[in-house]
């Protein structure tokens, strides 16, 4: 449990960090925009395509995990869809609901692994954000468009959705040249490498200069259930599956790391897109930011 802490803590203190120049406005709205911005589109991307072009996989049991992974996403939406008559949510609160109980905030689960695990954990994250990002990208596409506009996605939307992703496209790339055993010559190596490095301190500063505390008191059973299927739920899932295929070790905390992780703060902005609930949406991530603090910590000591 303390060694789960000191790796965490560091984590969510760049959070607070970041929560705390947003208010003191050294840097003005488009500005944390720009920054949001420069990691999605060119830090990760840089980091993903390393940590998979680059990995020894070494005998890491990728299927499995992919596989648990994958399935534990799906039951949450199905779990969702059951929650939805419950809590007798309209077609756009419902839509921030399901991408706060599916969605998962990628750089905090990078910044968790790696205080936690070390260098052979980024490989593993690198194949959870490849099976992640776009079947929760997917889902939540086709639940914004069924329950907030009243369309229902296309194929040709969801390729696009997915096609467009910078950070598909660069696992994408990683794998290909791990599978073609790719020679990338030194200097431009390290220059990826050190690219990538960028992308988890940003990523959290940005994650922390996203929080909205305004109005979390409004709406407070979304919130809370939001939440605790996301934080709680999700990784209990993720756990059950993993021992089910016979994962342990590192690859099992990989497994409950991106489960427990907070939702994105991207899940806001496909609100706002597409019709959804975007206020709510706010105040999910934000509440499920901050109480990640205590319940990561809980859900990695009970579950490995």
């Amino acid at each position: 449990m303390t060694e789960v802490l000191t790796g965490l803590i560091p984590v969510f203190a760049i959070i607070a960090l970041g929560a705390g120049l947003k208010q003191i406005a050294i840097l003005d709205e488009a500005g944390w925009r720009a920054v949001e911005r420069l990691t999605y589109f060119v830090l990760f991307p840089c980091f993903l395509f390393g940590a998979i072009a680059f990995a020894d996989f070494g005998g890491a049991p990728i299927g499995r995990l992919s596989l648990a992974l994958a399935i534990a996403m799906l039951v949450m939406a199905a779990i969702t869809f059951a929650c939805r008559p419950v809590l007798a949510l309209h077609g756009p609160a419902f839509t921030s609901l399901f991408q706060g109980a599916v969605r998962w905030n990628s750089y905090v689960a990078l910044g968790a692994i790696a205080a936690i695990l070390g260098q052979p954990g980024l490989a593993l994250i690198a194949v959870a954000i490849a099976v992640m990002v776009p079947l929760a990208n997917t889902l939540c596409v086709m639940v914004l468009m069924r329950y907030a506009s009243n369309h229902r996605a296309s194929p040709a939307m969801l390729a696009g959705q997915v096609a467009r992703n910078p950070l598909i496209l660069a696992c994408a790339a990683g794998v290909v040249a791990q599978l073609v055993g790719l020679t990338v010559p030194e200097t431009l190596a390290t220059g990826i490498d050190l690219v990538g490095k960028a992308a988890l301190p940003l990523g959290l500063l940005a994650v922390g200069a996203s929080l909205d505390f305004a109005d979390l008191k409004a709406r407070i059973n979304p919130l809370l259930a939001a939440s605790v299927l996301k934080l709680l739920v999700m990784p209990v899932l993720a756990a059950m599956l993993a021992n089910l295929m016979g994962i342990t070790g590192p690859a099992l905390v990989a497994a409950v790391i991106c489960t427990a992780v907070p939702g994105a703060p991207s899940s806001f902005i496909l609100a706002r897109q597409l019709g959804g609930d975007a206020p709510l949406m706010a105040g999910i991530t934000t509440v499920q930011t901050v109480a990640a603090l205590i319940t990561m910590p809980l859900m990695l000591w009970v579950l490995t």
